[in-house]
Parts: C-alpha cells; structure tokens; sequence
C-alpha cells in the first residue's frame, strides 16, 4: 500500500527524519511509535505532501508521490487527521464531513451559482453519503449540532469521519487518542478496527501504548529521526533497545 526508501527531511542543520524505510501493507494497523521530536508527525507531513523529503522515494501503491500536493495526495486516496483537533466548529457535524467530499464532487462554479439540477443531485447524495458515515461513527444523532458543541472524543471522531468522507485508501491518524478519557478510547479502538474491516489501511501515530499495542498488526519505532525497531506488538515492546531509548521499562498492557 505504502512504500517508504532512505526518506530523509533536513531543516537547516537539523535532520528530522534520516533515512527511514518502511513498508505498510495494505489492509493492516499500522503504528508509528516514538518519544517527543523523534519524527513521527513530520514523517506523516511527508507522506501527506505538506514537505517534500531532501532525498528518499515514497510510494503509494506504486506511484512515486513524494512532491505531491496535498489535495493531489487525498485525490489519490491518502486522508489525514492532525494531532490538534482542526474542525469548522462554526459548521454543523453534518456539514463537517460534507466538507471531506470535496475532492468526490464533480458539479462546478456554474452548477452552484445556478443551482442546476447535477448540484442539487450531487448534494443530495454527499449529504446520504455525510449521514450514511455519521451514522458508522455513532454520530448521526449529533448530525446537526455545532461542531464546537460536540464533547472532545466526539470531535475526535468527527476529524475521523470527514477524512472517510474521501474515501480513502489509506488513512492517517495523528494522535487520535491524546486527551481522551479511557471510555472514549475503547471507542476510538472499536472505530479504528471497524474502518480496518471495511477496506481502510490504518496508519497510526500514537502515544498511548495500550492502544497501539492492542489495535495494530505492526509497530515502528522511530528515535532521533531513525528507524529503530519494526515488528508485532509484543517482538517491539520487549525489545531491549526500545525499552532503553523510549518507553523506559515494560509496557503496562
């Protein structure tokens, strides 16, 4: 699904990220681990075409991307969330993902200008289609509210449902489970492998290791911009190095 070779991202004199190699296979969880500053979020920015990597390939289902816009890389089928929560909270829930069909629409300026009957068509099934995934994300009830008005996990999965409104192939989620309560994480947890189920590539930057360590197929670990270790949940959270480098003892799961 997504292929990484010898990425590389310098800033200056500062080297975010050196010379990572990574492989996600299609249709897995999978998590990207790491301390602070360790470029995991820059690594995403990457992926995602807001930088262009100093050197290094990036591949997405075999098509070189690395340069690519950002609204190019959606188009291709590659959503994002963000580590801060980045919502219209003037708009509705509803209009928030109406929002992520954007780059599914085909009716333009004239059409909705003139309120043609291809715009009036095209917006009746991206609303079915907003209330349709609202409805998968426990949200169609809060369809209609501001999002300001929504509780943090709600918004949380909000951020998630408008990035599905693209259909994508692959999805990015950074943090997706930072300020929630336990309750709204078992939540996130179900959400994350019932999008899994239907055909969404999940990869996954996250601090919380019970959720990393019970959700994802495969976990890297990246420290100081390097890729340290690779593998299942419990090869990486009993390997010595990362124990040492990050997470500082056992993982408590």
């Amino acid at each position: 699904m997504l292929k990484l070779e010898d990425v590389t991202i310098k800033f200056g004199g500062l080297t975010a990220v050196n010379n990572v190699s990574l492989e996600i296979p299609e249709g897995s969880i999978f998590g990207l681990i790491g301390p602070n500053g360790a470029g995991k979020t820059t690594l995403f920015n990457l992926i995602s075409g807001v930088y262009k990597p100093t050197s290094g390939k990036i591949y997405f289902q075999e098509k070189e991307i690395e340069g690519t816009t950002p609204y190019k890389v959606n188009e291709l089928g590659i959503a994002r969330t963000y580590q801060n929560i980045n919502l219209f909270k003037k708009m509705t829930t509803l209009e928030n993902v109406m929002v992520g069909c954007h780059t599914k629409s085909k009716a333009g300026i004239f059409d909705a200008v003139f309120k043609t009957k291809k715009q009036k068509s095209e917006e009746k099934a991206i609303i079915e289609k907003s209330m349709n995934i609202l409805e998968f994300m426990g949200l169609k009830d809060k369809a209609y509210y501001k999002a300001s008005n929504l509780s943090y996990g709600e918004q949380r999965r909000l951020e998630i449902s408008r990035a599905m409104a693209s259909e994508p192939k692959l999805i990015l989620l950074d943090e997706p489970a930072a300020g929630m309560n336990a309750n709204e994480k078992l939540e996130l947890n179900d959400t994350i492998q019932k999008m899994n189920k239907l055909g969404i590539t999940v990869l996954l930057v996250e601090h919380d290791m019970k959720v990393v360590m019970n959700i994802c197929d495969t976990v890297c670990v990246l420290n100081y911009g390097k890729r340290l270790c690779v593998g299942e949940p419990d090869y990486v959270q009993n390997n010595e190095e990362v124990i040492e480098a990050y997470l500082g003892g056992d993982i408590d799961v």
